[in-house]
């Protein structure tokens, strides 16, 4: 089976939400809003035209990263399966654009990040701590099914911390 592999540049729209599936697997999603830049010759400028939203779903330690390293309003890079959905509600046909992400990353381009590594052990605790805290959600239908392998998520204030402190001075 082929699957259509996108590559989406775009900032996050609403909080990471994260929660444990009723598989096990830590998985957590947010809004990512793409929008379209076009020149307007007119008045020597770059204009905004439309703009799309997704919504990403990530899984397993990927999902515990992004609760811990991602806010809205961040620019991000994501690459996943793209997944059309349609449903209908209320009598209305309703299609939704859906990423299972592979990768995600902060757009360098638009500014810095630090990126910290997360060792496995710590990872176990702090996903158990935070799936104690949150009810578990269904998994949606194309979800991929696996044992969970779950790493932490870091909060941001202890990366800001570990960058400042690692930080070499100038």
């Amino acid at each position: 089976m082929n699957e259509t592999l996108v590559t989406v540049v775009g900032n996050v729209a609403t909080p990471p939400d994260f929660r444990e599936a009723a598989n096990g697997a830590a998985v957590s999603r947010f809004r990512l809003a793409a929008t379209v830049r076009r020149w307007d010759r007119e008045r020597a400028e770059w204009t905004d035209a439309y703009t799309s939203f997704y919504t990403v779903w990530a899984w397993r330690a990927l999902a515990a990263n992004v609760v811990g390293s991602v806010t809205v309003g961040e620019p991000l890079i994501v690459q996943g399966k793209l997944r059309i959905q349609e449903q209908e509600r209320e009598g209305k046909r309703w299609l939704s654009a859906d990423i299972d992400a592979l990768s995600i990353g902060h757009d360098l381009a638009r500014g810095t990040s630090a990126f910290r590594r997360v060792s496995p052990a710590v990872a176990q605790t702090a996903a158990q701590a935070v799936a104690q805290a949150v009810p578990p959600v269904a998994a949606p239908a194309a979800a991929p099914v696996a044992a969970p392998v779950v790493s932490p998520a870091p909060t941001r204030a202890s990366v800001e911390r570990d960058v400042a402190g690692a930080a070499p001075s100038l």
